[in-house]
């Protein structure tokens, strides 16, 4: 099943979770902290939901989308710019973290593998987290570096959900080509999860989707 990424497409009755979704991303979100090391990252009972991919896929602007924020997440033209693990506290339900962009050639060798490094160890050893989205920049599709963090993933059992970036950028025919090739990739990983998401921070294609699919991995609302 592909999710067609326009909301327009879906109402209430047929995808209710969307108002779960609306709740939850209106809640109070805050900056926690940035880590630079397994030590410095927070203690937390929350679920964790990752924000993972190459550099400059679009990462900050999807998080400033899905919170409704302009400049909670820092959005840079410079590819690399995030060079920490940031941890966001979303209501006191669930835990949002914005990882640092992979396969950016032009970063120094031993920064790129301190990056890496980091983001193997939190993958690996971070018991809360429910779920990685990994984004893909519809207009390159999969490359190296992301089959590689695919692997990585299913090697470490955590669930991550391919969500396809930018669409508003790619032509409606090659993004059916795109998300058909894709599909095929997804044979055979066994921690991936059987929905691409298809979405664009701009036009807010797919943001009330991705919302509901998150708000499934979220604790319930505290009882006051």
């Amino acid at each position: 099943m592909v999710n067609p990424g326009n909301s327009s497409s879906f109402n209430e009755k047929e995808y209710p979770a969307i108002e779960d979704g609306r709740i939850l991303f209106a809640q109070e979100c805050t900056f926690l902290v940035g880590a630079t090391s397994i030590e410095t990252m927070p203690l937390s009972e929350l679920n964790e939901v990752a924000f993972a991919g190459r550099s400059n896929v679009g990462k900050s602007s999807l998080i400033n989308s899905l919170t409704g924020r302009k400049t909670l997440a820092r959005i840079s033209n410079t590819p690399g710019r995030t060079q920490q693990i940031n941890f966001f506290d979303l209501g006191e339900r669930l835990m949002l973290t914005d990882l640092p962009g992979y396969g950016y050639a032009k970063a120094s060798k031993s920064l790129v593998q301190q990056w890496n490094k980091l983001i193997r160890l939190y993958l690996k050893g971070r018991p809360q987290l429910r779920r990685v989205c990994l984004l893909i920049d519809s207009r390159h599709g999969l490359k190296e570096t992301d089959k590689n963090t695919m692997q990585l993933l299913d090697e470490a059992a955590v669930s991550y959900q391919l969500v396809l970036t930018k669409c508003d950028k790619t032509k409606e025919s090659l993004l059916l080509k795109l998300i058909e090739r894709t599909n095929i990739n997804l044979s055979g990983h066994v921690a991936a999860h059987p929905e691409i998401m298809v979405t664009s921070s701009i036009k807010r294609l797919g943001i009330s989707q991705l919302r509901a699919e998150l708000a499934a991995l979220a604790i319930k609302s505290k009882v006051r």
